[in-house]
């Protein structure tokens, strides 16, 4: 797994812990076809760091060792270990990496039974504070809290901490608030970029217009077992632009309903598109064809002159047809996803990883330091192929290989740019994924009413 988080939420009840491990609801690398910094990175092996910033832990690191778990695992790998040479050359200290896909299942059974990894990488909040909650993650040397208040937004450090006490600095991050085209094809029509919802319908509408027999949009939200996850995040979108960081907050923690008034009518305009007959599904069918729609294809239309729009992640560049060029003025590219209320501005959906430590031995601070700078992120970023991206603003964003993902770490550096997390990521499993996910499949599939679906989602809500 890369920046991004596993599309299947399960729920993994460890034993006597009684944990439920929330998976995130995004696509895994493996089935989106990301590989983080798999081709395209440079050798950073060899590069010089400043050694003396290591000597605030002590001066008998040499021979020292720290274990970091993760479910991030070969080839993607490749990147971290690269990066952690110069690491090991300054400080005498050995890094055993130990990537894992039983990652999720493993480690709270790992933390029960007394064989806590020295570091782990968390995709999600949620599992920080799971973790936090049996008692062996350990808070970070003041110098990591330090980094973190400079370079990284508040948000960020928020979703680092539990209960008003930071515990884990970001590491990687993804964005999903973009809509995918084709530059020569929008060249070509005389088409620009919109920056508002009114302008992205008025477009859409024009393209109804022009041409009769291609649909605008095309999407897909089938996923295995996953069906569903990718409507999710249309609904995310569209309640942080519309309503704002504070009511999304609040959606999420369940001080409003699911079934709000307020979701209901973002619900809605979701539907103005993707249950628009004459908007929908370009290349594929109609509606219902996109609940049978994967999402690795859903966007391939746009290549084939068969749609116009596709609202999906960064990771999706990984899903084009080789020999297709990501670029401002290649085959394809992305735009964020547009202003819909003007008090909000723009704003963006994503999700990222963090550093948790479950012991706080010099040598385990030095590394999770480390990986909180500036310096790392840029070595991380020179290692890494497309796929990779960090919200680490002491990253200079030239450094990624891929013009998407240069645009997404621009988002995430523009204190202008209101972020949050995935919401079905932080929300129950039981809603999140189960009730979500299957609920806007019979959203899309069967033309089940809005207000029923949202009824539906909130019965599930744990009591």
């Amino acid at each position: 797994m890369t920046v991004l988080t596993r599309a299947r939420r399960l729920a993994l009840v460890a034993g006597g812990l009684g944990l439920v491990v929330a998976l995130s609801s995004c696509a895994s690398a493996e089935e989106a076809g990301v590989g983080e910094g798999t081709g395209g990175g440079t050798d950073v092996t060899g590069s010089e760091i400043d050694c003396s910033q290591f000597e605030q832990f002590g001066e008998d690191l040499d021979g020292t060792e720290v274990e970091v778990y993760t479910s991030i695992v070969t080839p993607e790998d490749q990147p971290f270990l690269d990066t952690f040479q110069p690491f090991t050359e300054c400080t005498g200290i050995t890094v055993n990496y130990n990537g894992s896909r039983q990652f999720e299942a493993q480690l709270p059974v790992r933390v029960q039974s007394g064989n806590a990894p020295d570091i782990a990488f968390l995709p999600q909040p949620g599992l920080l504070a799971q973790m936090v909650g049996t008692g062996q993650v350990v808070e970070p040397p003041q110098a990591v809290s330090d980094n973190v208040d400079e370079l990284w937004s508040e948000a960020w450090r928020e979703y680092g901490s539990v209960d008003g006490t930071f515990y884990a600095a970001p590491l990687g991050a993804n964005t999903k608030s973009f809509v995918w085209y084709s530059p020569s094809a929008f060249e070509e029509a005389g088409y620009e970029i919109p920056e508002t919802w009114d302008d992205l319908i008025a477009l859409t509408d024009q393209m109804v217009a022009d041409n009769p027999d291609v649909k605008p949009w095309c999407a897909g939200i089938g996923s295995g077992d996953a069906t569903g996850w990718p409507a999710t995040d249309w609904l995310e979108d569209v309640v942080l632009h519309e309503l704002g960081p504070d009511v999304y907050d609040q959606w999420i923690a369940h001080e409003i309903p699911f079934n709000d008034p307020q979701i209901v009518a973002a619900l809605d305009r979701v539907g103005s598109i993707l249950r628009n007959p004459d908007y929908v599904n370009g290349g594929f069918g109609d509606v219902a064809s996109i609940a049978t729609t994967t999402f690795q294809d859903a966007g391939v239309p746009i290549t084939q002159g068969n749609c116009w729009l596709h609202r999906q992640a960064s990771f999706y560049q990984a899903n084009w047809p080789d020999g297709t060029e990501v670029a401002e003025d290649g085959d394809v590219f992305a735009f964020p996803f547009p202003e819909i209320n003007s008090e909000v501005g723009q704003a963006v959906v994503g999700g990222g990883e963090f550093v948790a430590a479950f012991a706080d031995r010099p040598e385990v601070q030095a590394l999770q330091y480390y990986l909180s700078t500036a310096e790392w992120a840029n070595l991380k970023a020179q290692a890494s192929g497309p796929g990779w991206l960090t919200a680490n603003t002491g990253l200079d964003v030239e450094n990624l290989v891929s013009p998407i993902d240069q645009l997404a770490a621009e988002q995430l550096q523009d204190e202008s740019v209101a972020f949050r997390f995935d919401a079905s990521d932080l929300m129950p499993a039981a809603v999140g994924s189960a009730a979500e996910w299957r609920e806007l499949t019979a959203w899309i599939a069967n033309g089940q009413d809005t207000q029923t679906t949202l009824d539906n989602i909130e019965a599930a809500w744990p009591n």
